[in-house]
C-alpha cells in the first residue's frame, strides 16, 4: 500500500547496491532488507506499450493491473514454474541452479512508447528485443 517514486536501484554483480527514492525511501529500504534474496531480481517482464492495458492510460495503484500495462522488474522471489522442474526443487537447489528466494516479490513498472532495449548475445554482438515500446520482432 505504499507508493514509491521516482527511484533509482543500482546493481553490482546482480544484486542492490544502493536505492534512492524521492519519496518512499523508508519503505524501500525496509523492503531491501527483508533477507539476502530482497536485493535480487525476481522477475523481468517485457509488455508491448500498446497493451490493452497501457491503452486504457489508467494508472491502477495495483500491481496485478499496472503490471500489465508496462515492461516490469520484481525485487525478491522468482517464480519456481519458471524454471525446469523448479517447482519441485528445495530451497536449495532452486538457489543452486539461480533461482532467488525472498519472502518478498516487488514489482515496479517502467517504460514508455519510446523504450528500446536490447539484448547482448554470448559473443558480445546487440540484438534489438524491444523498439519504441514494442517487439522488435515477430513473436
Amino acid at each position: 500500500g505504499t507508493i514509491i517514486e521516482n527511484f533509482t536501484l543500482q546493481f553490482s554483480e546482480g544484486d542492490v547496491v544502493s536505492a534512492k527514492a524521492e519519496r518512499g525511501q523508508d519503505a524501500l529500504d525496509t523492503l531491501l532488507s527483508t533477507d539476502e534474496g530482497a536485493r535480487s531480481i525476481g522477475e523481468v517482464a517485457l509488455v508491448p506499450h500498446n497493451s490493452p492495458i497501457s491503452q486504457s492510460d489508467l494508472l491502477f495503484y495495483n500491481t496485478l493491473y499496472d503490471e500489465n500495462a508496462s515492461n516490469h522488474l520484481a525485487l525478491g522471489r522468482a517464480y519456481r514454474f519458471t524454471m525446469k522442474d523448479g517447482a519441485e526443487m528445495s530451497d536449495e537447489d532452486f538457489a543452486e541452479a539461480g533461482g532467488n528466494n525472498s519472502l518478498i516479490h516487488v514489482d515496479f513498472m517502467m517504460g514508455s512508447a519510446d523504450t528500446n532495449i536490447d539484448g547482448i548475445t554470448a559473443d558480445g554482438q546487440r540484438e534489438p528485443v524491444f523498439r519504441n515500446g514494442d517487439w522488435a520482432f515477430e513473436v
